[in-house]
Order: C-alpha cells, then sequence, then structure tokens
C-alpha cells in the first residue's frame, strides 16, 4: 500500500495489469447477491427519478445487475469482462466489450452522443490511471450531466480495519479528499457524497462539470471536514492502521490454531478476493481452515489463489458436521445469518475479523 501525499490517494504498490484479471473468465456475478440487487435497485430509481435522463451509461456493467432498472434504449454499457459483455448484449442492452479509456469515450460520443448519466459502482477503483477515467468522463458527459460511481472508502477501511479491502481489483481506496484533488485537473466538481454500508462501507461521489448548474451540497464540506478530523491526511494514521493489521493477523492465527487443536471442523464462507487476501497474508491454509464454500457456480470445485483451499458449493453445514464458519464474504453477514439461521440454532457459530477478530454468537 502507498499514499500519494500529493492528493493522499491510498493505492496498491504494484498493480496488476488489469487485462490480465477482466477477461472472458471473470467469475464474480453482483446479480447473485440478494443485498446488492436491492442497492442497485434503489440507486437506480433514484438516480432516474432525481436526473431523469435521456440517455445513461454504467462503467464496469458486470451481469446487468443495474442496466436492468433502466429500460433498453436509454442506456447503454461499457463491460471489458467478454463474457458479462455477452450476457447484457443478449438482454438487448448495447454493451462496449472494451475496457473505459479517452479512446473509447470518443467511440461513444461519436456513435451515441453526450450522455446525461454516467453510473459506476465497484469499478472506478479497479483502474490504476485515474486521470484518463475522468479525462474520459469530461469528453462523453453532457454539459449538466452528472457522473455518479461509489467504490470502498477509506474511511471505513480504517474504522473497520478491513485490510481485506486491498487486493488485485482494489487498485485504489478512496477519499473526498483524494478524489477533489484529481478531479479539479479535469475541470470537474463533487456535488454529493454520501457515506454507505455497501461492501463493508464505501463512499458514493456525485461528479458535475465545474462549470454546470449543480452547486455543491453541504454534505460535501461536512465529509471534508469528518476526514480532517480523522486525520485521512496524515501519514501517521495509516502507520498505526498497519499496527493494527498485524494485531489482528495474530489474533486470527491463535484463534484458529486453538479450534484446530479442539478438533473443530472450521470453513470459510464466501470464495471473495477479500478473503484470498486474509488466507495468503496471515498464512491460513487447509491446516486451519478444511475449505470454503461459495454459491458462484464457476467459482465451485476450484481453488482459492494462493493457499488453494478447495471451493464447494453451499452445503447442509449441520449435515457436514461444521462448527464455525469464516466470514469471508463478511460485508454480506445480515443476509449470510438471516440464510443461515439453522445452523446458528443447532450451536453453529461464526468468526470474523471486523473490526477485530471474534466469535459471533
Amino acid at each position: 500500500m502507498i499514499i500519494d501525499l500529493d492528493n493522499y490517494l491510498v493505492s496498491i504498490k504494484k498493480p496488476v495489469n488489469p487485462k490480465n484479471q477482466y477477461t472472458n473468465m471473470y467469475a464474480h456475478r453482483a446479480s447473485q447477491s440478494k443485498t446488492m440487487n436491492l442497492s442497485f435497485k434503489k440507486i437506480a430509481e433514484t438516480l432516474k427519478k432525481k436526473y431523469k435522463p435521456k440517455l445513461s451509461l454504467e462503467i464496469g456493467s458486470n451481469d446487468g445487475v443495474f442496466l436492468k432498472n433502466f429500460h433498453k434504449k436509454k442506456i447503454i454499457a461499457v463491460e471489458p469482462c467478454k463474457n458479462l459483455a455477452k450476457i447484457t448484449n443478449k438482454k438487448g442492452y448495447y454493451t462496449y466489450d472494451k475496457f473505459w479509456d479517452v479512446n473509447l469515450a470518443k467511440k461513444i460520443l461519436k456513435e451515441k452522443g453526450k450522455i446525461d448519466l454516467i453510473y459506476s459502482a465497484n469499478t472506478i477503483s479497479h483502474i490504476p490511471d485515474l486521470k484518463e477515467v475522468f479525462k474520459a468522463i469530461s469528453i462523453c458527459l453532457n454539459h449538466n450531466g452528472v457522473f455518479v460511481f461509489e467504490d470502498p472508502y477509506i474511511g471505513s477501511v480504517l474504522k473497520n480495519n478491513s485490510y481485506d479491502q486491498f487486493y488485485d481489483e482494489h487498485v485504489h481506496v478512496f477519499s473526498l479528499i483524494a478524489i477533489s484533488n484529481l478531479l479539479k485537473i479535469h475541470k470537474l466538481k463533487i456535488i454529493n457524497t454520501e457515506i454507505l454500508n455497501t461492501h463493508g462501507g464505501s463512499i458514493r461521489f456525485y461528479v458535475a462539470k465545474q462549470d454546470s448548474k449543480y452547486k455543491i451540497s453541504k454534505s460535501v464540506k461536512k465529509n471534508f471536514n469528518l476526514e480532517i478530523n480523522k486525520k485521512l491526511n496524515k501519514f501517521s494514521t495509516y502507520k498505526k492502521f498497519s499496527l493494527r493489521v498485524q494485531n489482528s493477523k495474530k489474533q486470527l492465527i491463535k484463534l484458529l490454531k486453538k479450534l484446530r487443536k479442539n478438533n473443530k471442523k472450521v470453513i470459510s464462507y464466501g470464495a471473495t478476493y477479500k478473503s484470498a487476501t486474509i488466507f495468503n497474508y496471515c498464512n491460513i491454509d487447509k491446516s486451519l481452515i478444511n475449505y470454503v464454500i461459495d454459491t458462484t457456480k464457476n467459482k465451485q470445485w476450484k481453488f482459492t489463489p494462493g493457499k488453494h483451499l478447495l471451493i464447494k458449493p453451499s452445503c447442509d453445514m449441520i449435515e457436514e458436521k461444521i462448527d464455525y464458519a469464516f466470514l469471508g464474504a463478511w460485508n454480506f453477514s445480515k443476509e449470510i445469518m438471516a440464510k443461515e439461521k439453522k445452523f446458528i440454532k443447532n450451536g453453529g457459530k461464526f468468526i470474523t475479523h471486523v473490526p477485530r477478530v471474534r466469535i459471533i454468537k
């Protein structure tokens, strides 16, 4: 992790080439989560009602979980993962199976015209070159258009000690301070912000051109001052965070070793990118966790990266005689707890590392 002291952007030091990540084999399906379906439906309806866009665009459309809330002729999509782009194209949503950049923005401008609403969720933070991103936005965004994007929030990461937000896809973890500084270069301004619970803590930015009709809301100044008070612009804040992370690692390993010594069966619930960070950083292998379960079919009967834990389909955890389940998908804990009431009633317990390592009773 590095902190750019020019704008206080927090990023991973050596990002992976996106072309090696976002291929026709991409596994994540946003629509398989009930929580995400409801979240995208809610924001889609809000944006349509507030801005009444004639033409919208989504960057990183995945399998269409946001798109499906729009008329097929009123929204277009950008999705570089060709297997996902095929899904939305088949559903009738015009999808560019390319990476978002200046060349694509110019192509869209020529073929479709100016865009009234551009939306992106959990995608902008995946792109190494943010200057290219915002330059492309400026090219095809209508004069009074709005760009709305949401991604993991560094304020929530520090609060929750959720160091698993750092992995190959999450090139950056955003703050209002950092994004404000980057947008100025492209004559864009933040007109509103919202702190969300989504994905364990996200921030949503509403962006417009500097000379547009929109005024800057009170929430921007309020959240900016909160970040200054929390010292998100101080390197010392992140040094303290690193010490908390090291302690979390020690406590998690200690707990799992104790459970294994007592002959308890422990699995991981959710083959997530977050859990892969935990397993590799904490050196957790099959000696501590038996296997991982996940509902995503194209993840099943494969192995987690690095530690090679087997990924199985969801199972009856009582029949499997599971004692503990580590919340690899802790950001969906409410949905998981509601689904696994029978397991909990029969004495099964969940383990989490946020905001501290503990057994959830």
